[in-house]
């Protein structure tokens, strides 16, 4: 589980009921055709730019953003050496029989094992990194559109709210709680570009960025193992895929 999205989750709902609740007025801030128009005006462009195969893993891709369990390249790293060292003191075909947890890892030892040349074998994993590329692409690109719908819909809103506003101006005290209105719409637009949109935008990046990365240390390594490298080699090549803080923690270890 992401703390951070959590943390990051609450202290935004807060910061903003909290500005609420200071003015006085939580009433002032509730408008239903607002809501109306915001919400359901994002939810049918959504509809409108995705089919329903997509849509109906919303949840899952959401459920990301929190429901994480992020990669270690260390452990990646020291795991290949063992797999390394498993080749070098018996052969790269017991490798099949080897108990592999990540999947890419067990699918790149089960190539190696099949003594296939490197080149397939690293066309075959690049080809599994670019079709998760573009599966974590999709979930990135709907919740852009979110961000870009949400200010967009609170516009169009807005504008109906001026629109009849403008339409009474004859009444005018009515003239500021219609305007008051009126902005709302801009308001819910915002808050939801900036609480769900941007934010799940940007942690599915990170998200997709972090796992293609480890598979991408898997296949250099893995072609270090098949190309009979020492493992001790193979290790202190593949310590360029970590920064050199944790570089630093391995070597004090």
């Amino acid at each position: 589980m992401d703390l951070a999205t959590l943390i990051g989750l609450v202290l935004m709902a807060t910061a903003v009921a909290g500005s609420i609740v200071a003015g006085g007025d939580v009433a002032a801030f509730v408008d239903v055709p607002s809501m109306i128009v915001v919400v359901f005006g994002i939810i049918g462009a959504t509809f409108v730019k995705w089919p329903l195969e997509v849509l109906r893993n919303v949840a899952r891709i959401s459920a990301k953003t929190v429901f994480f369990e992020a990669s270690d390249p260390r452990r990646t790293i020291d795991e290949i050496v063992k797999l390394a060292e498993i080749a070098r003191r018996e052969s790269v075909f017991a490798l099949e029989m080897v108990e592999v947890e990540d999947d890419f890892l067990r699918k790149a030892m089960r190539l190696a094992a099949d003594n296939r040349p490197p080149e397939v074998i690293s066309k075959v994993l690049q080809l599994e990194i670019e079709a998760l590329e573009e599966r974590h692409r999709t979930g990135i690109r709907l919740f852009e559109g979110v961000a870009t719908d949400g200010p967009a819909f609170g516009m169009i809103g807005t504008l109906i709210g001026l629109v009849t506003m403008l339409g009474n101006l004859s009444d005018q005290a009515a003239i500021g709680p219609a305007m008051a209105i009126a902005l709302l719409t801009t308001f819910y637009g915002a808050i939801i570009a900036n609480t769900v949109g941007n934010p799940f935008r940007n942690k599915l990046t990170q998200r997709s960025r972090m796992e293609t990365e480890n598979m991408r240390l898997i296949i250099f390594g893995t072609l270090s193992i098949v190309a009979g490298e020492n493992p001790k080699l193979i290790k202190e090549k593949l310590a360029a895929f970590i920064s050199p803080s944790e570089r630093d923690d391995d070597e004090a270890e």
